[in-house]
């Protein structure tokens, strides 16, 4: 298929595959607001399933199976809302068949999936290939980055990550979901990948990994009423050593009880900058302290430098040729799914883990 001039195109046409609930609440009426944008086609699990949405979005067709997507020659994108087992799949053949790509996150089952990803994208330079990026401190990202560049912490000596959104006491009767499955989610852990793409932002990568985790809730029944052994950890802990020095230890948990509000503490020589939430499930704040400071104190956000979801949007100007991506490319993607991979290779065996993965 000859690739289409998106510079001269008067209308971006784009198809679904997989609408699930992200793709219902953001992306398909988030790329419908942009102008001169249509949403032509989705194709979900089931032609019923797909039909709804088509009905509740206006969308005009409804495919049997997702590559009736990739090979319709009237779509020119594709906007990848599945599990991640389907992300790989799918967004190679898009991109191999012409199609730019805005595939929800995580990027992929493991690292050596996203390599390919990478390796598909960069065979097609003219397309755009972004993925949905970690979205919870995206109001608060310039101004971390802006603070640690102006020298506000002196040198980084430790990042104390503690995640425990939704967390509550062990419920031994709670269902099976799919992120539970590494048939279905891969190497990804709860929600360790969203929290360390947040931090690279920040300070950048680590260059070693070793794991603590443990399945505290062994079973849970299926639909089907089905005891499942559970595989994925529900509690667990990691420590990093940071390429631009310092380390970090981050504890994501599911099952612990009463737990303390999730934040992440940023501590060096001079200052100490912390993101963290207020109110559990609320927005997280930024506060900051120096040497010689009583506390930390809140930190204003300045209007310029407020950012927030722009993902549909930054998609398509990136595909018009208006501006670059930046939340997020896929050498970044690829660079949270080894360290994903690293997690899951030192919880089997016992030793650190060291990055990257792929030279």
């Amino acid at each position: 298929m000859t690739q289409k001039s998106d510079l001269e195109q008067d209308t971006l046409r784009i198809g679904i595959v997989g609408a699930g609930a992200n793709t219902k609440k953001l992306h398909i009426p988030g790329l419908k607001r942009q102008p001169n944008v249509e949403v032509v086609a989705v194709a979900n699990r089931s032609l019923a399933s797909g039909s709804e949405v088509a009905k509740e979005f206006d969308i005009p067709k409804v495919a049997d199976h997702w590559l009736d997507l990739i090979e319709d020659d009237d779509i020119d994108a594709v906007c990848i809302g599945t599990w991640p087992y389907m992300h790989a799949p799918v967004t190679i053949a898009a991109l191999e068949r012409g199609k730019h790509v805005l595939c929800e996150a995580r990027m992929a089952m493991n690292a050596s999936q996203a390599h390919e990803m990478l390796e598909v994208s960069k065979s097609n330079p003219g397309l755009v290939a972004q993925i949905v990026p970690a979205p919870h401190t995206l109001h608060l990202d310039r101004t971390i980055i802006e603070r640690i560049a102006s020298g506000y912490l002196g040198e980084l000596i430790y990042v104390d990550a503690c995640i425990t959104l939704g967390s509550d006491f062990p419920d031994h009767d709670s269902p099976w979901h799919w992120r539970h499955s590494p048939d279905l989610s891969g190497n990804n852990i709860m929600t360790m990948g969203i929290w360390y793409e947040a931090i690279m932002r920040w300070i950048g990568p680590a260059t070693s990994v070793v794991a603590l985790g443990q399945c505290v809730v062994r079973h849970r029944p299926d639909s089907h009423g089905r005891r499942v052994t559970m595989e994925i950890p529900d509690h667990l802990d990691i420590l990093c050593r940071m390429a631009r020095g310092g380390q970090m230890r981050c504890s994501v948990s599911t099952v612990i009880g009463h737990p303390p509000l999730s934040s992440i503490t940023l501590h060096g020589t001079d200052g100490t900058l912390e993101i963290a939430e207020k109110t559990a499930g609320g927005p997280f704040v930024l506060s900051g302290g120096r040497r010689g400071d009583d506390r930390l104190s809140p930190i204003d956000i300045a209007p310029e430098n407020e950012g927030g979801w722009r993902v549909e949007e930054e998609f398509v100007n990136a595909v018009r040729g208006i501006e670059p991506v930046t939340h997020t490319d896929f050498a970044t993607a690829l660079r949270y799914m080894e360290w994903t991979d690293a997690v899951n290779l030192s919880l089997r065996e016992g030793e650190t883990i060291n990055l990257p993965l792929f030279d």
